[in-house]
């Protein structure tokens, strides 16, 4: 009883912080990359290189009508994104991909955050670096309004940070008959002093099959 009463005067934290756990895959936990599913077609991706063995630093879980998307962020400016619908559990995996980073672009001013929404992130393609990669999701005319997802994300300490995001997937033919990704997200994020942050984050990957990922706990 006087413990109880003890732990309720000083705030203590009396419960574990759950956070985003699936396939094995959790804080803390790492995974390692079939050499050969990067190495064959290195020399076609954006990334120049990625790391076989990566260990997460942080996870985040995004939750839409009957999908979860998780996410897996490591030591290689990478992250790791587990795809579920239907229910959150590994038989409800529909997919699974590795992005790596490829910049973060600040946004000033709200014109610049309209346009970004308006007209830029949802149109037909999008080129970088000389590669142009077509959008994925289809829309009924040319162009297609971002994806909105918050996204609830946890570090190693069990804090977590909330980031809404406006996101639109693309993608590219490869040699081997497998797709680079190309996924932009333009994020609001509330920061702790007050003010309310915006960029575009952008980031490249390649879908992985379960052969391809070994995953130590």
């Amino acid at each position: 009883m006087f413990t109880g009463l003890i732990d309720k005067l000083k705030g203590k934290r009396t419960a574990a912080v759950k956070t985003p756990e699936i396939m094995g895959l959790r804080l803390g936990a790492s995974f390692e990359l079939d050499p050969l599913a990067i190495r064959l077609i290195l020399d076609e991706l954006t990334i120049e290189s990625c790391s076989p063995t990566q260990i997460i630093r942080a996870a985040g879980l995004v939750e839409l009508d009957g999908t979860w998307v998780y996410r897996f962020y490591t030591d290689d400016d990478a992250w790791l994104q587990v795809v579920a619908e239907g229910g959150q559990t590994d038989e409800h995996v529909v997919d699974v991909k590795l992005f790596h980073f490829y910049d973060t672009l600040d946004v000033a001013g709200q014109q610049a955050w309209d346009r970004l929404l308006q007209r830029e992130i949802g149109a037909a393609s999008y080129s970088l670096r000389e590669r142009t990669y077509g959008r994925v999701w289809t829309s009924a005319g040319d162009y297609h309004n971002p994806v909105h997802m918050a996204e609830k994300t946890y570090d190693g300490d069990g804090e977590h940070s909330l980031t809404d995001q406006f996101t639109m997937l693309f993608e590219r033919p490869l040699s081997d008959q497998r797709t680079e990704s190309l996924f932009l997200s333009a994020e609001e994020k509330q920061e702790q002093a007050g003010y309310l942050s915006r960029s575009l984050v952008i980031s490249t990957g390649i879908t992985l099959t379960p052969s391809q990922l070994t995953i130590h706990g």
